[in-house]
């Protein structure tokens, strides 16, 4: 037994932080969930415009939809949905065995509209609707303008992967909206078993201060971060009013822990897999740190209720003049930012694509 496999039956579930035409086509993927108990696949537009930009599979498509009138955002999503979609037929099997735990892809809205709730909600839904795939996660950002959309997607029935969040703070805000949506369902005489992940961003951190604390803190805020966000998640999960909800049919909106690929050379490679190996969490990472895993990995203790000493190691930075709430800010407006970024960039690629392709 691999540690993937060993992590996964500790009750973990591995997700791969990625997608690509040739990662579907050439067996990778079924090699992946056959070997190394990948159950799950998250995407977001940085992984999409490296795809597409660095691949020419998708350029027989692309003429394709050019030639259905498709082009810019319609043309991508509809590119996407049938990456997305095939991906999710891959990982059906897993989401019928655990019934719906496990087996989920996501897809992200367009990042442009991580501060419109309105419109962010209008397309998840109909983006949910044109997969036509029950383990399809929609992506939206946990931001200040994204919570009411969470909300109101639970509500409508629409299963989110809330993305972009930093802190433990953002983490309960997220979790809060998606109960919310639940506990509305409840209600209106619903189905209150709407899948839910909420996505905690760890790697960001250690980057952002690696210049400004001592040698001895090096690589450790993002752990603790993670280990105090996963103490926050069982303590909501075991208060009354989301047994409650539990009770009436609703299932936990399950903690995932995303940018888990080690930025520090440095640093092992498998850092943020081992140190936040918990049960009844998810952990989405890229192919790198998947293999490096299954190949070197080890796994130890599973990470405790009580977050283990992450009070104390968030205490030093905080002595460390490391402000953590204006930190956790900054990094989500600098994450919507990337992402941002990357669709445009991601635009650009199928504008010129189809610019050669309508040429030739």
């Amino acid at each position: 037994m691999n540690a993937t496999q060993a992590l996964n039956q500790a009750g973990q579930s591995l997700w791969l932080d990625n997608i690509t035409r040739d990662l579907l086509t050439s067996g990778t993927l079924k090699r992946y969930i056959d070997e190394l108990s990948v159950t799950g696949l998250t995407s977001n537009p940085t992984i999409f415009n490296q795809a597409i930009k660095g691949s020419q599979a998708y350029d027989d498509e692309i003429s394709a939809q050019l030639k259905a009138g498709k082009s810019g955002e319609e043309l991508f999503f509809q590119i996407a949905l049938q990456d997305i979609t095939a991906a999710a037929d891959a990982f059906r099997p897993v989401h019928d065995r655990t019934d719906g735990v496990d087996g989920w892809v996501s897809l992200e809205v367009s990042p442009l509209l991580a501060r419109d709730p309105k419109m962010t909600l209008e397309v998840a839904k109909s983006l949910h609707a044109r997969a036509a795939r029950p383990n399809l996660l929609i992506k939206i950002p946990g931001t200040k303008e994204g919570l009411p959309a969470i909300e109101e997607a639970i509500f409508a029935g629409v299963p989110i992967n809330v993305t972009l969040l930093f802190s433990p703070e953002h983490y309960v805000a997220a979790a809060e909206a998606s109960l919310r949506g639940v506990e509305r369902r409840i209600a209106a005489g619903l189905n209150p078993n709407v899948a839910s992940v909420a996505s905690l961003f760890i790697s960001r951190w250690d980057v952002a201060v690696a210049s400004k604390v001592p040698a001895a803190l090096a690589n450790r805020l993002g752990l603790a971060i993670g280990q105090r966000a996963y103490q926050a998640y069982l303590e909501l999960i075991a208060s009354p009013r989301w047994q409650r909800a539990f009770n009436a049919g609703a299932r936990p909106q399950r903690l995932l822990f995303a940018s888990t690929g080690t930025k520090d050379p440095k640093a092992a490679d498998t850092l943020y897999v081992q140190g936040l190996a918990a049960p009844l969490t998810v952990n989405t990472m890229p192919e790198g740190t998947l293999k490096a895993f299954a190949d070197h990995g080890t796994l130890g203790p599973l990470l405790g209720a009580d977050g283990g000493d992450c009070a104390t190691v968030l205490a030093e930075f905080r002595q460390a003049c490391i402000d953590l709430d204006a930190l956790a800010a900054r990094l989500q407006d600098e994450g919507a930012a990337s992402f941002v970024g990357s669709w445009n960039e991601l635009l650009g690629v199928i504008a010129s694509k189809s610019a050669a392709i309508g040429a030739a």
